[in-house]
Formats: structure tokens, C-alpha cells, sequence
């Protein structure tokens, strides 16, 4: 079983918010003007009852994506930080 990890290692497993700001940025704003073309759609007098399930259903899924991302993320700078090491028999063993 490994030992605890340090704080460099615990960094170097995480994913960089900036990274993921930057990743998401054009989905954001595409999230942002469906939302906006959403309310302006709704008629007049009804704009939030004729948008709030429409922008509730486009805030889930673009929430659902947000995470994902995020979670994949974790996991490629997991896999970078710590990359798998030589299986035996692989020619790399030393004395070979």
C-alpha cells in the first residue's frame, strides 16, 4: 500500500482551475447567450414563467458538462503526474 503523498505530489495530481476557465470558455458563453435567447423568447408578461424551465434545463446540462471536464481533468493530471512504471518482462527491468 503507498504511504500518505506530500503536498507536491497532492498539486501535481490536481487540476489547474485556470485550465479548465480556459477549456470552457466558448461552451460558457454559448450557455450564457442560450440563456439570455431563452428569456427574450419568453412572451411578454410570462418572461419568467415562459423561460425558467427552459433555463433550468440548459443550467443542468451545462452543469453536467462543467463537471465532467473538471473530473477528467483531475483524472489526466492524476495520470501525468504519476505514470505507470515498467511492468516486468518489459525489457526494462536493469541488469537487462
Amino acid at each position: 500500500m503507498a504511504g500518505p503523498r506530500n503536498a507536491s505530489e497532492e498539486s501535481a495530481s490536481q487540476g489547474a482551475p485556470e485550465k479548465l476557465v480556459a477549456a470552457m470558455q466558448q461552451e460558457m458563453q454559448q450557455y450564457l447567450q442560450s440563456v439570455m435567447q431563452t428569456v427574450n423568447n419568453a412572451p411578454d408578461g410570462a418572461w419568467i414563467a415562459g423561460s425558467e424551465e427552459s433555463v433550468r434545463d440548459l443550467s443542468a446540462d451545462f452543469r453536467r458538462r462543467v463537471f465532467e471536464r473538471a473530473v477528467q481533468m483531475r483524472v489526466d493530471a492524476a495520470e501525468a503526474a504519476f505514470p505507470p512504471s515498467a511492468q516486468p518482462g518489459d525489457g526494462q527491468a536493469s541488469g537487462e
